[in-house]
C-alpha cells in the first residue's frame, strides 16, 4: 500500500474521530445530553445508528479522497489507462461488498427501529414509584397552554414539574399543527386541532431545560419557546401553592383573549380553571366540522 493511501485513510479516520467526539462532547446538543430515561434511550438508538451507518460512510469517503489523489492531474497515475475486471473477479469480492454488507446494516437497523419503536411508544407509562403528573398542553398562536387538572392552575410557557416523577401529557392544538418537543426529555408529538395526542417524559436531574414546537406554525414560530423546569417535590408543591393563592382564573372569557395570536409570550399563572376546559378546546374543532356538515 502506497504512503498517500495510508496518510489518506488516517487523515479521515482522524477526521471521523474529532467529529464524532465535537457532536457527543464539545457541541452541546440537547438530544445528546438527555436528562431523563426516554431521551437517554433515544440517544442509545441515534449512536448505534450512525455507527453503523459509518461501516459504509467511512470506507466510502476514504475511497473518494484515495481515487482523487491517486488521479490527479499531477499524479504519474494521470495518464494510467483503468480496465477494472469485475466479470474475472471470484464471486464474494463485489457480492459481499454490494449485496451482503448493506444487507446485513439494513437487517440491523430494522431490529433497532423495531424495538426502539416499542420501548418509545409515546402511549406506553414509565414505570415508577412515583405516581405520574398529568399535564394538559394546547399549543396556540404562538405559546403553550399548560393545565394541571389535578391542582387546578394552568400556566403559560412555563412547565414546572417534580424530578423523578413521570410526566403524563395530554396534547392538542387550538392553532394550526405543532408538535410538542423538551429534546433533553425526548422526542416530539404532534399537536393538532380536533384530537389529542398523548406523551410519558421523565427528568432523572434538577434543572430547567428548552421546550419548543419543531413544525413551523407562523411568523411567531420563533418565540414559540417555554421553559421546562425539574424541581424537588416541595419546591414543586410551593409553586402550586403560590399560583393557587393568586386571583388570576383561566375561563373561557380569559381563554378566548389567550388564544388571539400573540409573539414572545412571558410566562403566565392562573389560579383556578374551568373545569373541562380543556375538552372543550380538544373538541372545538370536530364540533365545528360536524355543525358545517350538517343539513
Amino acid at each position: 500500500m502506497r504512503w498517500n493511501i495510508i496518510l489518506t485513510i488516517v487523515a479521515g479516520l482522524l477526521i471521523a474521530g474529532m467529529v464524532w467526539y465535537a457532536f457527543l462532547h464539545g457541541a452541546q446538543i440537547d438530544v445528546m445530553n438527555p436528562q431523563g430515561p426516554i431521551a437517554l434511550h433515544e440517544r442509545g438508538v441515534i449512536i448505534a445508528t450512525v455507527l453503523l451507518a459509518m461501516i459504509v460512510v467511512v470506507p466510502l469517503f476514504i475511497m473518494l479522497f484515495s481515487f482523487a489523489w491517486n488521479f490527479r492531474a499531477t499524479s504519474r497515475n494521470a495518464d494510467r489507462k483503468h480496465s477494472p475486471t469485475w466479470d474475472h473477479d471470484s464471486w464474494w469480492t463485489n457480492e459481499v461488498m454490494w449485496w451482503i454488507a448493506p444487507a446485513v446494516i439494513v437487517f440491523i437497523l430494522a431490529i433497532i427501529a423495531y424495538e426502539g419503536s416499542h420501548e418509545l411508544d409515546p402511549y406506553k407509562p414509565i414505570v415508577s414509584k412515583n405516581h405520574a403528573l398529568t399535564v394538559q398542553v394546547v399549543a396556540l398562536d404562538w405559546k403553550w397552554l399548560f393545565i394541571y387538572p389535578e391542582q387546578g392552575i394552568a400556566t403559560v410557557n412555563e412547565l414546572e414539574f417534580p424530578v423523578n416523577t413521570p410526566v403524563h401529557f395530554d396534547i392538542t392544538s387550538d392553532a394550526p399543527i405543532n408538535t410538542f418537543w423538551i429534546p433533553s426529555l425526548g422526542g416530539q408529538i404532534m399537536a393538532m386541532p380536533g384530537m389529542t395526542t398523548q406523551l410519558y417524559l421523565m427528568a432523572t436531574r434538577l434543572g430547567t431545560f428548552k421546550g419548543a414546537s419543531g413544525n413551523i406554525s407562523g411568523a411567531g414560530f420563533s418565540g414559540m419557546t417555554f421553559a421546562a423546569k425539574s424541581v424537588s417535590d416541595s419546591d414543586f408543591k410551593s409553586w402550586v401553592a403560590v399560583i393557587q393563592a393568586q386571583s388570576n382564573p383561566l375561563n373561557p372569557d380569559t381563554y378566548s383573549i389567550l388564544a388571539k395570536p400573540t409573539e414572545y409570550v412571558a410566562p403566565i399563572h392562573y389560579s383556578s380553571v374551568t373545569p373541562d376546559l380543556y375538552t372543550g378546546i380538544s373538541s372545538k374543532q370536530m364540533n365545528a366540522q360536524m355543525t358545517t356538515q350538517t343539513p
